[in-house]
Formats: C-alpha cells, structure tokens, sequence
C-alpha cells in the first residue's frame, strides 16, 4: 500500500482559500432536538483553525435518505 501525501492542517495554507469539509454529522434526533452534539463539537476545533487561518469553510454532510425518499424526521435542519 502506498501512503499518500496529505498535508494536515499545520502544513495547510487556507487563507483565501474555500475549503470543502466532508463531515459525519449523524448525530442522534429525538423531537427534532440533538441529544448527543459530541460528533459536532468535536469537529468545532477543525472548523475553527481552518477559518482563524482565513479559510472560508464549507461543511458538507447527510443524514440519511431510505430507499431514496426524504424524510423530514431525518433533516440535517436540527
């Protein structure tokens, strides 16, 4: 297996740069209210740094959508 060369944050030079951040925001629902955030707060620190190196940051994620259908119960909109 061959490593790649990914560069990490410290290596990164963002400034004026967009930056496109794939995350898993899964994070548990109940009554349209998030009972667990961890998963959120643990990706406030990347989030952060990328934006302090003057990065303008876009977070992309999914929640679910079965067989294909949107479900309202699934938003990411919480």
């Amino acid at each position: 297996m061959v490593a790649a060369n990914f560069k990490t944050l410290d290596q990164l030079d963002a400034k004026g740069k967009k930056v496109l951040l794939r995350a898993d925001l899964n994070v548990p629902v109940r009554d349209r209210q998030i009972t667990d955030a961890t998963r959120i707060l643990r990706l406030l620190p990347t989030i952060e740094e990328l934006a302090q190196k003057g990065a303008k940051v876009i977070v992309v994620s999914h929640f679910d959508r079965p067989k294909g259908q949107r479900v309202a119960a699934m938003s990411l909109g919480p």
